[in-house]
């Protein structure tokens, strides 16, 4: 189940969780628009009147263009799926469709690199810093040596 926030009562969760269930399934056997490749709806964000749901997706290839072009085509078929959903779930306003691009994984991705690339500034420097003490304490020794 996907993470909502705490104002939306359960029964909310529960249709916006079924909206992404059953729009999965339209959309992955039953769109057949050359635009819309392989997506993965993320989230379904639902108003507590039903009347508008904001439907989250990510794609495998994340480029402005692939995103474009999938957007365009879920926009055009959202008539569609929403009159394909009507016949799937039995509530009394059917919601209209927004479709959305999901940049938290991308956005992950690049903050985890981030996060790597100081890991490692951070090892370089602690190496660096160790060899500088050795250096010291064997110039020290032969300090005391003679």
């Amino acid at each position: 189940m996907a993470k909502h926030s705490k104002s939306i009562p359960a029964r909310g969760l529960r249709v916006a969780d079924q909206i992404q269930k059953d729009l999965s399934e339209l959309i992955a056997y039953e769109l057949k628009d050359p635009r819309v490749g392989m997506i993965t709806l993320a989230e379904v964000q639902l108003t507590p009147d039903y009347a508008h749901a904001k439907i989250y997706f990510t794609l495998l290839k994340d480029s402005p263009d692939e995103v474009k072009e999938t957007l365009k085509g879920l926009q055009a078929a959202a008539g569609y799926l929403r009159n394909m959903l009507g016949k799937r779930l039995h509530i009394h306003t059917l919601p209209q469709l927004h479709f959305l691009h999901d940049t938290s994984a991308r956005r992950g991705i690049e903050m985890s690199a981030l996060i790597d690339q100081a890991n490692a500034s951070r090892a370089a420097d602690d190496e660096e810093t160790l060899a500088k003490n050795a250096a010291d304490q064997s110039v020290d020794k032969a300090a005391d040596a003679e």
